[in-house]
């Protein structure tokens, strides 16, 4: 090996061995694995900056406002509820999930999808846990059947392009991803859903246990509190608890509204105050002169007109990640009160501005209205929901979402425009027919997820660059004894990007995997786009543990599950989709 690759790989291994402590976001290991690469002379600053002069970025950007757009308008949502409705089949859930993200990015539309799922298993009953895993999984399979269906997708087209090849045609991996999708869905209505477990998902949890985080007490009219601030009542500070928002009730002068809590809020008569907390750790807020209190009311239902509350699942990328509320500033930074947080493995109470968060973890949050348009979307967020939705703002504009959607298809495969050039059309066609306002837009679309996307592709231009592919590709063609073949190539990229997928992100397994897999197939004699295919559907179909794939991590907190519950479901899948891509992409492809 040349000095160059053995700087990559040694560069690489830290890169890997980070990304498994998952104390740095994925986007920041990367990107510095690049940087590092760049500044040893490793590679050249046109290699670094690849992933930034890809269309395959914006691309995913457009298609998130296009998300955005879907979400504004419920152009799915009907649909979903009234499958809900008539019974909650697992095979039509996971059916229509699977051909819903086929053309949506998936991430977004379990953002979309899943807090129904839970209203709904709220009002029939049954346990959500035995359709959120479905929902992911099923949104992961449907992911392969257009280029469009995930971010990974786009990434190993890029890739490929930069290697001299024509990038992947919007279609052309649905010989493989839909028979791959079939499968799947069968296989996850009949075996998975003898393997689906029962846990109690937060919702219900919480509103088991809503007493525990929430009292409020009214400013008495007679009382010294009337004039002063919060932080001259001495409300600003309790033990265990603290005041979240004040609700003004309304009066001749103006109407009911919210205010935020801030030391410099002055109280005045009728002011209904909102402690947030752990109650049984609470002081007897009857000691303090001034204050009546008010009949608990449930924790779902919000207190005034403009207060709600929303469950909030942080993200691997986000600033919360690693540090706690009190550290990261939680209700400065976003104008909201946590009440509560949970975790697979049950509730985190007491001094919640103390705990660590991680990845995963939902929190409940008391805000206006305002926090959901504010924050759904963001990087700190795989997912913002209120508690009690309200119908779509836009839902007069759905059809207009439809045809932008049947157009970017239509126009890509056509040969018309080429893909970033439709998705950009029809970003700007549902924006401008005001499906989605701009600032809507701007919030719909994941820069954790377009930055990610752009280090890796850089990463695996570099890793093509620095001589390291064809020295892993050589040791496999001198390994290749048992003549493999077609198909033993296949499985063997296969398992090896599965598994970097379960360790590392898929875009990151994706970004590392397509170098080698071209190299291995220039060594062996074989069609760069038959291990190419290997490595998108290895990478994009992760089913064996909640950190392998976002919507994994999206539903883990949200359902109450634990790890193995992925491991357990997920395996049969992973088996017949390796089984059946061993079977079609060397066909098809080879």
């Amino acid at each position: 090996m040349t000095t160059d690759s053995w700087i990559a790989l040694v560069v690489i291994l830290l890169c890997v061995v980070i990304l498994i402590a998952d104390r740095i976001a994925p986007v920041v290991v990367l990107g510095g694995a690049v940087v590092v690469l760049m500044f040893v002379d490793v590679i050249d600053s046109e290699v670094a900056l690849s992933g930034l002069s890809s269309p395959a970025p914006a691309t995913i950007a457009a298609l998130y406002v296009l998300a955005g757009a879907v979400t504004a308008t419920g152009t799915f949502s009907r649909v979903f509820d009234r499958l809900l409705d008539r019974g909650g089949s697992i095979a039509l859930l996971a059916a229509v999930t699977a051909g819903a993200s086929s053309v949506v990015p998936n991430t977004p539309l379990v953002a979309m999808f899943a807090p129904r799922v839970v209203r709904w298993s709220q009002l029939n009953g049954v346990s959500a846990s035995r359709f959120l895993l479905p929902l992911s999984f099923a949104s992961v399979l449907g992911g392969v059947i257009t280029l469009i269906g995930t971010s990974t997708n786009l990434v190993v087209s890029d890739l490929l392009s930069r290697s001299g090849e024509e990038p992947l045609g919007v279609l052309e991996i649905t010989v493989v991803g839909l028979p791959v999708a079939v499968v799947g869905v069968v296989v996850l209505s009949t075996i998975g859903v003898r393997l689906l477990p029962d846990r109690t998902a937060v919702s219900t949890d919480v509103g088991r246990r809503g007493r525990e985080f929430q009292l409020t007490a009214r400013v008495a009219a007679d009382g010294p509190l009337v004039g002063r601030t919060i932080a001259e009542s001495g409300l600003r500070n309790l033990d265990g608890a603290f005041l979240a928002l004040v609700e003004r009730p309304e009066t001749d002068r103006q109407s009911a509204t919210s205010l935020a809590a801030s030391p410099h809020t002055r109280l005045e008569a009728g002011d209904v105050c909102c402690f947030v907390g752990d109650v049984a750790r609470m002081i007897d807020l009857h000691d303090i002169e001034g204050l009546t209190m008010v009949e608990e009311q449930h924790v779902t239902r919000a207190h005034g007109p403009n207060a709600r509350v929303f469950e909030a699942v942080v993200s691997p990328g986000s600033v919360l990640a690693g540090g706690s509320l009190k550290s990261v500033g939680f209700r400065a930074r976003y104008g909201a009160a946590v009440m509560a947080i949970h975790r697979s493995d049950g509730d985190v109470g007491g001094q919640l501005g103390q705990v660590t968060l991680k990845a995963g973890d939902v929190l409940l949050v008391l805000a206006d209205d305002s926090f959901a348009s504010r924050w759904r979307g963001h990087a700190d967020f795989s997912l913002v929901a209120a508690l009690d939705e309200q119908p779509p703002a836009r839902r007069d504009r759905s059809m207009l979402v439809v045809v932008a959607t049947a157009g970017l298809v239509v126009a890509a495969v056509s040969g018309l425009l080429n893909l970033f050039e439709a998705a950009m059309a029809a970003s700007i066609v549902v924006v401008a027919g005001r499906a989605v306002s701009v600032s809507q837009a701007w919030r719909s679309i994941n820069v954790n997820v377009v930055a990610t996307m752009a280090a890796a592709i850089s990463l695996g231009s570099a890793v093509s660059a620095s001589g390291l592919a064809e020295e892993i590709a050589g040791v496999v063609e001198r390994a290749d004894g048992l003549g493999l073949g077609d198909v033993g190539h296949v499985v063997l990229v296969m398992l090896a990007t599965i598994v970097l997928t379960e360790l590392l992100t898929n875009t990151a397994a994706a970004a590392l995997m397509v170098p080698i897999a071209l190299s291995i197939a220039a060594d062996v004699g074989a069609e760069p786009r038959m291990l190419t295919i290997a490595v998108l559907i290895g990478a994009s179909c992760s089913f064996l543990s909640p950190v392998g794939y976002q919507t994994n991590l999206m539903v883990f907190s949200l359902g109450g599950y634990r790890f193995t519950d992925f491991t357990r479901v997920g395996a049969p899948l992973t088996l017949t989709t390796v089984l059946t891509s061993a079977a079609i992409i060397p066909w098809a492809f080879g």
